[in-house]
């Protein structure tokens, strides 16, 4: 095999820990595993935790090409990883040379939702389109732009923030100093936060919540919402259907901005809001004024868990 058809390896750094795996020119990872990031000592340790990862699959002939995504700030075209908030290992850190120096092969870095939108255009629910703005919904929300196949990293590398679009200048202020960004309102967080405010409104609604925490209305979590909505709970499809209709009135800046082709929505909050996306299609054009909004697609990434590896592979594909 040569480096056009063997295997990529992908890598997908976390706060906890580093994802790897072979993935083979079709997107289809043949094999994976992962190790704890040593994410709060030094930047040696970290650099250490990396490699300890990618050590526990390198296949016997090694490996031509590597490609990380990582959380942002980070500069893809130098390889530096900047301040990520959840990395304080690392401060304007050279991780794609050193990781290079050491593997002696080449290696691309971009942050995780860049990648994870790279994947799904090349190999995933995008394929096929031109215009792509994919989006992760978590623990935070993460964007990805891709246009023509490659990646729209604006003038500094930094465009893609969707996540910190305001859609509320009167709203709670975000993790990034911002007020109302569309992360502080409708990510997994928020989502949890919204059922708890429900619920001390009238208790009356909540027994199925409720049970599910034995009564501890404070620690109602997403998960908690997905569980009791998947049961019917009529107060978890309200806590659902008003976070749905936050992300209709984001969607609609991001398509009058945009006009994108098509729009996948991935992470860990995305399968909650699948039931809603229907809905979120049927009102999209009453928050912008692209006349095609309606027709704008609205689909489910094809890759879950595996996003980052798949990522980490399509940014190095080439």
């Amino acid at each position: 095999m040569n480096s056009q058809t063997e295997p990529i390896l992908g890598v997908d750094i976390g706060g906890t820990k580093v994802a790897v795996g072979l993935v083979d020119r079709d997107g289809r990872i043949l094999s994976q595993g992962r190790k704890p990031m040593i994410a709060n000592e030094s930047a040696e340790a970290g650099l250490n935790a990396v490699t300890a990862a990618i050590d526990s699959l390198l296949p016997p002939g090694g490996i031509h090409r590597i490609g990380i995504c990582a959380p942002g700030p980070l500069d893809p075209r130098t390889g530096i990883v900047l301040n990520p908030p959840n990395l304080p290992c690392w401060r304007n850190f050279p991780l794609a040379e050193r990781i290079a120096a050491k593997y002696r092969v080449p290696v691309k870095i971009d942050n995780d939702a860049n990648a994870a939108a790279l994947a799904e255009t090349r190999w995933g629910a995008a394929r096929g389109y031109r215009y792509v703005f994919y989006a992760t919904v978590g623990t935070g929300i993460g964007t990805g732009i891709v246009f023509g196949s490659s990646i729209y990293h604006g003038h500094t590398g930094s465009a893609g923030e969707g996540g910190h679009v305001t859609i509320d200048y009167h709203g709670p202020v975000c993790h990034c100093g911002k007020r109302g960004c569309i992360e502080i309102l409708a990510a997994g967080p928020a989502i949890g936060a919204r059922a708890r405010a429900k619920v001390a409104a009238d208790p009356s609604r909540a027994a199925m919540m409720l049970g599910l925490v034995k009564g501890n209305a404070a620690s109602i979590t997403s998960q908690h919402v997905r569980e009791a909505f998947e049961s019917g709970d009529p107060l978890a499809r309200e806590v659902l259907d008003d976070t749905a209709h936050l992300i209709t009135i984001w969607l609609g800046n991001i398509v009058d901005l945009l006009d994108p082709d098509v729009i996948v929505i991935g992470g860990g909050v995305a399968a909650m809001l699948r039931p809603f996306f229907d809905s979120i299609k049927g009102e999209l054009p009453e928050w912008c004024v692209n006349p095609h909004a309606s027709k704008i697609p609205l689909l489910m990434a094809h890759y879950g868990a595996d996003a980052g590896i798949a990522g980490g592979a399509a940014i190095c594909a080439e």
